[in-house]
């Protein structure tokens, strides 16, 4: 009884539940019992709760949640026009549909009954399409794999391949990249999201006005989101993740940690393919909050959206913070960002001088967030937490639990660094290759290595896959990283280990400098080893403009090892 009034005050507080006319509610349960209880069915619950209010501003415009919802179902409604005529060249080959189906005959057989492609690929940008094919995949039930952006050729390859993507959503602007990785799979469907030409054969556009006013089938498949781990190393892996995952649990965690408010717009910068920015999409969609966003992420822009917009929160990538602070200061001076409440962050760590410069300035709104692909959310430090302990992950979640151990699966004491593993109702469903993570006692492996403080706060050390052994040495290289970061000439560095005869590993840096800034290699690893003990001072610092880094912000290690 408690848990169940606590969850109604969290809703209450959140707006999720309010004042309304009892016949919204039933349309919004009656809408939930039409396109089941699947991970965007937020998007058809706001079209009842709010059909003619603001639902999506991007660079195309602005629709209404009902317009969204139409919208979503006419792309569905096609989507299985389309798997109902599959076995065509034509159709294959990205010709339009038959006459008839433009028309709006009614459906063949195969697909009254709910045909439906089995894996639908989405490699969007933030946009409209990508809304409209994530939620018209889901609401047939097709699985939805979601396509990192900065794949090459033979990396998305590889993960089609794997994942058996039936047709492939995606921008003109990867046109190079989705003929490459189809070159074996001639039957697969190609249909633009977005492009600026009027001549493509195959359009979510052309779709949508072709089936508009029709709703898809019901079928019985479950669809399932295949979200792909960000790691920086080899071929990223699919992790399932149901409609059930986390439930009404996960949900009140997060309203209980960061002041969420329905219908109040909030700008999405994040990456919506990646799981971040995906569960922030999702979020909006179920609160009904105006979603803002744009296809490619710019500082200045960024800023000029939430003050245009009034926007109440803000959900990026830690390196987006980085990119606004670097702004000329009166540049950012311009804008004021008092209508923010959140700003919340996930995906990789945060930088401690930017965390509190950005809060400086605009106020104490940083909510850093601890997520893993496969476990959701499993800690969020607030802004009190940042300005007691800016490197910190925070406290666990609500129903969340959190261990270290070491290599021997001893529970370590308060301050000692080991392997972080996680327990709660949000861990995912396993990777589609049928493999999944180190489980030990119910408690999960996160795959980082860290530590909690006396005041139960998390912090994360590293990759326990990144640990290096130099002379029998072990060293995390992100206790490096701030150290070169510390020194006032460095922007930001990275550190990795590579293979040495003599020690096993050797330390080797890469350093971006501070604009006008002239320090040497040589004077960097005095700044090291004035801090730290001599053997985690780098053997190599390579000075460089800027790090690579992928489209979630996380430094693609292998490409400065290859360097």
């Amino acid at each position: 009884m408690a848990d169940t009034l606590g969850l109604l005050q969290t809703l209450w507080r959140a707006r999720l539940i309010a004042p309304m006319r009892p016949d919204r509610y039933l349309r919004m349960g009656a809408a939930v019992r039409r396109v089941g209880m699947t991970a965007t069915s937020g998007f058809a619950t706001a079209a009842q709760r709010c059909p003619d209010r603001t639902g999506l501003i991007d660079e195309r415009g602005t629709l209404t949640w009902k317009q969204i919802d139409d919208r979503c179902d006419a792309l569905a409604a096609a989507l299985q026009s389309q798997a109902g005529t599959a076995a065509s060249p034509d159709v294959a080959a990205g010709a339009a549909p038959s006459p008839d189906v433009a028309a709006g005959a009614a459906p063949s057989p195969d697909v009254a009954a709910g045909a439906a492609p089995k894996t639908i690929a989405v490699m969007c940008r933030n946009h409209r399409g990508f809304i409209e094919a994530l939620v018209g995949a889901n609401r047939i039930g097709s699985d939805v794999l979601l396509l990192n952006t900065s794949f090459a050729g033979p990396a998305m390859a590889e993960v089609v391949e794997r994942e058996g993507a039936d047709v492939v959503i995606y921008d003109e602007e990867f046109e190079a990249i989705v003929d490459r990785a189809l070159e074996g799979r001639p039957d697969t469907t190609r249909i633009l999201a977005w492009t600026d030409s009027d001549d493509a054969p195959m359009t979510v556009d052309k779709l949508i006005e072709r089936h508009a006013g029709e709703r898809p089938q019901p079928t019985q498949r479950k669809s399932d989101i295949i979200l792909l781990t960000s790691g920086t190393t080899g071929t990223p892996k699919g992790a399932k993740r149901s409609a059930g995952s986390g439930g009404a649990g996960d949900l009140k965690a997060v309203l209980d940690r960061t002041p969420w408010r329905a219908e109040e717009p909030i700008v999405i910068a994040a990456p919506m393919f990646h799981a971040w920015g995906f569960s922030q999409l999702l979020f909006a969609a179920l609160l009904a909050c105006p979603i803002v966003t744009r296809r490619k992420f710019d500082p200045e822009a960024t800023l000029d959206l939430i003050d245009r917009h009034h926007a109440t929160g803000l959900a990026v990538v830690p390196v987006m913070f980085d990119r606004i602070m670097d702004l000329p200061e009166d540049v950012r001076n311009r804008y004021s960002a008092r209508s923010l409440r959140f700003a919340t962050a996930s995906g990789s760590r945060m930088r401690p001088d930017v965390v509190i410069k950005f809060m400086d300035q605009f106020g104490d709104v940083i909510y850093n967030n601890y997520n893993a692909t496969e476990a959701g959310m499993i800690a969020t430090a607030t802004p009190t937490d940042l300005r007691a302990a800016p490197e910190t992950a925070g406290k666990p979640a609500d129903g969340t639990e959190i261990r270290i151990y070491d290599d021997t699966f001893n529970e370590l004491p308060t301050g000692e660094t080991g392997r972080i593993f996680v327990r709660s109702g949000t861990l995912f469903d396993g990777y589609t290759s049928g493999k999944t993570k180190d489980f030990h006692d119910g408690f999960m492996s996160s795959g980082d290595v860290g530590y909690l403080d006396a005041d139960g706060r998390l912090f994360v050390v590293g990759r326990d896959d990144e640990m290096i052994v130099s002379g029998g040495e072990n060293v995390y290289p992100i206790e490096v990283e701030k150290t070169l970061a510390a020194h006032d000439e460095v922007a930001e560095a990275a550190v990795l280990g590579v293979d040495d005869e003599q020690y096993g590993q050797r330390l080797i840096a890469f350093v971006v400098l501070e604009a006008g800034a002239s320090t040497s290699p040589d004077a960097l690893k005095q700044h090291v080893r004035d801090n730290l003990a001599n053997y985690k001072v780098p053997r190599e610092i390579t000075v460089l403009d800027e790090l690579p880094r992928g489209s979630t912000g996380k430094i693609l290690r292998n490409e400065l090892r290859s360097s």
